[in-house]
């Protein structure tokens, strides 16, 4: 192996340091520049992502919030209209309640007076009634018709028991 002869090793050595200084001109003045600029680029091209990432999380976030303020006022709005629309229906109903129990208490006091007249018509033309009855009655039991002031009396008298 050449590079284990000791004799040789300096002249080794001597081109060792004349391939690193070419190399190092090469990688310096050539390469590097290039891949300096890549990542330069690179580099700013990954800022403007993120600052335009950010910009566009603002943005999202602020029609998010735009969007859930909107719903919240639907809602608020919405729930005023079902109050409103209930207050509406309950007054509705109160205001029909009430004209539907002054109804029923017309038509009740109208059947109220009509039932009373028609009782008080009764018990009139049951005298007339009774005394027909009793005038047939004694009629038929005596076979003398009685006088019609004595029936009266009688009518009378009984009625009087009764009540």
């Amino acid at each position: 192996m050449p590079q284990l002869v000791f004799s040789d090793f300096a002249p080794q050595l001597v081109w060792l340091a004349i391939t690193f200084v070419v190399l190092y001109l090469l990688l310096s003045r050539i390469a590097l520049p290039g891949i300096g600029r890549i990542l330069g680029e690179r580099e700013g091209r990954l800022k403007t992502d993120l600052a335009r990432a950010e910009r566009l999380k603002s943005d999202a976030e602020t029609t998010l919030a735009a969007y859930q303020k909107a719903i919240a006022d639907a809602q608020a709005r919405a729930q005023a209209q079902i109050r409103d629309a209930a207050a509406q229906m309950a007054a509705e109903a109160s205001r029909r309640e009430a004209a539907l129990s002054a109804e029923i208490a017309a038509r009740t006091k109208a059947a109220e007076t009509g039932i009373l007249e028609a009782k008080n018509r009764a018990l009139g033309e049951l005298r007339t009634v009774a005394s027909e009855a009793a005038r047939d009655l004694v009629a038929r039991l005596s076979g003398s018709q009685p006088e019609s002031g004595e029936l009266a009396e009688a009518i009378a008298a009984a009625a009087g028991e009764r009540s």
